[in-house]
């Protein structure tokens, strides 16, 4: 609600806008940061620009995306970056989750060293990340904390896988197929397995370093995690296991399903926005000690 120096008043309902824009999460965080830092800019988008345009063209790559939620996250007063890792193609064939999690460990100390560097003294961090990156986070966050240079608070993600049983991924015929599922889980740990690992179960020891389910203990940091029931990216079935693994150790976690939607959340903004009011909340509790 804007009010304007003759008196008038300006009332959007921001909700209403997110949910007639179909918005990504991306959006959202760009639509969420005008909010929070340039109202006026808003209000002018909503009522006389073209917000569909607008939004396509501010997060219409996948490294935009990371900007913007860097941006809302510094919106809330805290200090951000972002990691690339080295993605599994052609040029890299050895790229795995696995020397994914050893790229984000080893470059922790470069971030803290870099943000003391333009006068950020930190002493504190969460961690987060969506999809691929949302798994890393969890990593992070739960196998990795004790070689943390900050102590690690929370972590929050979406969409990235938690755990790595065959029985769960199913949407890729895993749970049929012995000669796929070593394909694929080899090309994720790293390691070269067989269909005999996987039948005996041999291939649990190889996937447990990028498994967030198999890491967690009664010390886990506090955890905020939102999944979609329809993924056909990353199985729905495999957030599970980790929340089991939560449960069981008394972890303070919240988990959010958007019952329609897959991996982008795209149909589910309701819960979008609980999630991301949720992410604040813990960072007021856990950041701001």
């Amino acid at each position: 609600e804007l009010l304007l120096r003759d008196g008038r008043k300006i009332s959007i309902d921001c909700t209403g806008v997110e949910d007639a824009l179909d918005v990504t999460m991306a959006q959202r965080s760009e639509l969420d940061y005008l909010i929070y830092n340039d109202p006026l800019g808003y209000a002018d988008l909503i009522l006389n620009g073209d917000p569909k345009e607008y939004l396509k063209n501010v997060t219409e790559s996948h490294g935009l995306e990371d900007a913007e939620m860097l941006k809302w996250l510094c919106s809330k007063g805290y200090v951000a970056a972002g990691i690339n890792y080295t993605l599994f193609t052609e040029e890299n064939p050895d790229a795995s989750v696995y020397s994914q999690s050893e790229e984000i460990k080893a470059a922790m100390p470069s971030v803290v060293a870099a943000a003391e560097k333009l006068g950020y003294k930190l002493d504190r961090m969460a961690i987060a990340g969506g999809s691929a990156g949302g798994c890393l986070a969890l990593i992070y966050a739960y196998r990795d904390a004790d070689t943390s240079p900050l102590p690690v608070k929370m972590v929050f993600e979406a969409v990235g896988p938690g755990s790595f049983h065959v029985e769960d991924w199913g949407i890729f015929g895993l749970d049929q197929s012995p000669e796929a599922a070593a394909g694929l889980f080899s090309v994720m740990s790293g390691q070269a397995l067989t269909p005999e690992d996987i039948t005996s179960g041999a291939y649990l020891d190889a996937v447990k370093p990028i498994s967030a389910d198999r890491w967690v203990t009664k010390d886990t940091v506090p955890s905020v995690l939102c999944y979609g029931a329809h993924d056909k990216m990353q199985p729905f079935a495999a957030s599970k296991p980790l929340v089991a693994a939560l449960e069981k150790n008394g972890v303070d976690y919240r988990y959010f399903v958007a019952k329609h939607s897959g991996h982008g959340l795209q149909n589910d903004n309701k819960v979008y926005m609980e999630y991301l009011d949720t992410v604040v909340e813990y960072l007021d509790k856990y950041m701001k000690e």
